[in-house]
């Protein structure tokens, strides 16, 4: 018997650097209508080139889109636990976002980023008064 359950599961990238949090939170509502089966979003702290501008703070995104989603799986693509934020913070984010979602929401890491990135966010949080350790 071969596999008789579906081969592919089309999904839709909310891309946070190209949006701002509420056109995120309608392309999501969209892509639910539309019939896709599962989003996802990207957590960056910061665009990837100036002409983005927009890098939503991801975890306050899932709240509003569990709020206007039904029935559709969401997740983060990657998120780093280690390097930007502390891993019990990311812990209780997620403990916090699967509840919303009741039972729809997954979480994909990454336990290192390129040292490009590494160097941004370390200029963005000199820059904001943070140290970097």
């Amino acid at each position: 018997m071969g596999y008789t359950g579906a081969m592919t599961d089309y999904g839709y990238t909310l891309s946070s650097e190209e949006h701002p949090p509420d056109e995120l939170v309608g392309n999501a509502v969209r892509a639910e209508a539309l019939g896709f089966e599962f989003l996802s979003i990207s957590d960056h702290y910061h665009p990837w080139v100036q002409t983005q501008g927009h890098s939503p703070f991801v975890w306050a995104v899932f709240g509003a889109v569990a709020a206007s989603t039904d029935s559709i799986s969401v997740g983060v693509g990657v998120t780093c636990p280690i390097v930007r934020i502390h891993p019990a913070v990311v812990a209780h984010a997620v403990a916090t976002t699967e509840n919303l979602f009741d039972g729809r929401f997954f979480l994909r890491g990454a336990a290192r980023v390129r040292s490009t990135t590494a160097e941004r966010s370390r200029s963005h949080s000199a820059r904001a008064g943070f140290s970097w350790r």
